[in-house]
């Protein structure tokens, strides 16, 4: 039964039935945390939240480690960030930023973030991590 169950995915697979699996997403060391508040021309046209008030815009940098002797293309970074008091200052948000390329070896990034005027500051960074794709990463059809 197995065997048929395999047979009968495989044929599937080719003859376009189903798409091939992608490449499976490398993880990147996230290292060397930190934040700064903008440089002006970042924070320009941002910092206004309309009827819900100012915010404050700041750059989270850090240092990617990629140990799999390929580039990674797209790769995302997820982190938690709280303020002073503890409150998480992105609720419902996990991934807070990418980079289209990080080669071999360390790399340094930066990530521009606002967050409401009212949740004080020193932030707090936690839980970062990144993934990515080795190689390109391609989309099985196309709607139009």
């Amino acid at each position: 039964m197995a065997f048929r169950a395999t047979l009968v995915a495989f044929l599937i697979m080719c003859f376009g039935l189903i798409a091939a699996p992608a490449h499976a997403m490398t993880p990147l060391d996230v290292s060397n945390l930190a934040y700064d508040n903008c440089p002006a021309e970042y924070a320009e046209g941002i910092v206004d939240a309309g009827s819900l008030g100012k915010a404050t815009c700041y750059l989270v940098t850090g240092t990617l480690t990629n140990n799999s002797g390929k580039p990674i293309l797209n790769a995302d970074i997820f982190g938690r960030i709280y303020d002073k008091n503890n409150n998480p200052v992105m609720q419902n948000r996990g991934r807070l930023g990418g980079v289209d390329y990080v080669p071999p070896g360390k790399s340094d990034f930066e990530i521009r973030v606002s967050i409401a005027a009212n949740q004080p500051p020193p932030l707090k960074l936690k839980n970062f991590k990144a993934s990515g794709f080795v190689g390109k990463v391609r989309r099985q059809g196309r709607i139009e």
